[in-house]
């Protein structure tokens, strides 16, 4: 288990272009090809990820299915994104088509939370950089949508995540990425535009 820091920067997505020529001007790297990302949110039936997410409650935990649509390998990761006070970080183990149909089946039961069922799908594209020690990315064209309905609600927002060691000097990230801050989750950003 290895702890880091995970900040998000809003940036209106007409200035995406601006903020990828600076890190062209930082001479990052671009670690992967941007891909496609689909992730399948489980919750219990009071919610109670959300609502801990939502009053910074620790610990807490989201638990998701993701997987990659656009790419050849089909393989599934169930993931668990764990905040403590000591930090955060994610367990992830990688599941074969028959248990992600399972698990949607049936739900997930987790010790904390209870049995959680299929809650929200959600739909992004993503890019990823790298500059020294800070990995980079930037999510863009991101949908929600309801597991059990058809309705999709669309995101205008462009979301780009720092994440790095727990040992980087907080300070110094904040110098190299002047942008604005803020809390943010996807899952819990689906639940309040859908609800």
């Amino acid at each position: 288990m290895s702890f880091r820091i995970e900040e998000k920067l809003f940036i209106d997505k007409n200035y995406i272009l601006d903020f990828k020529k600076l890190l062209n001007l930082k001479s990052s790297n671009k670690i992967y090809e941007t891909r496609n990302i689909q992730s399948l949110y489980f919750e219990n039936k009071n919610d109670d990820m959300y609502r801990d997410s939502i009053e910074s409650i620790t610990p807490r935990k989201k638990i998701r299915i993701r997987n990659y649509p656009n790419q050849s390998s089909k393989e599934f990761f169930l993931e668990k994104k764990i905040s403590s006070v000591e930090g955060r970080f994610k367990k992830r183990t990688i599941i074969n088509l028959d248990k992600f149909n399972e698990y949607k089946k049936i739900g997930i039961f987790d010790k904390n939370y209870g049995l959680c069922l299929p809650k929200i799908l959600i739909n992004y594209q993503r890019e990823y950089f790298k500059i020294g020690d800070v990995r980079i990315t930037i999510d863009e064209n991101i949908t929600y949508k309801p597991y059990s309905k058809e309705s999709i609600k669309k995101d205008i927002t462009s979301i780009i995540e720092l994440k790095t060691s727990i040992n980087k000097n907080f300070d110094d990230l904040i110098k190299e990425f002047p942008f604005h801050r803020k809390r943010f989750s996807k899952y819990c950003n689906a639940i309040d535009l859908l609800t």
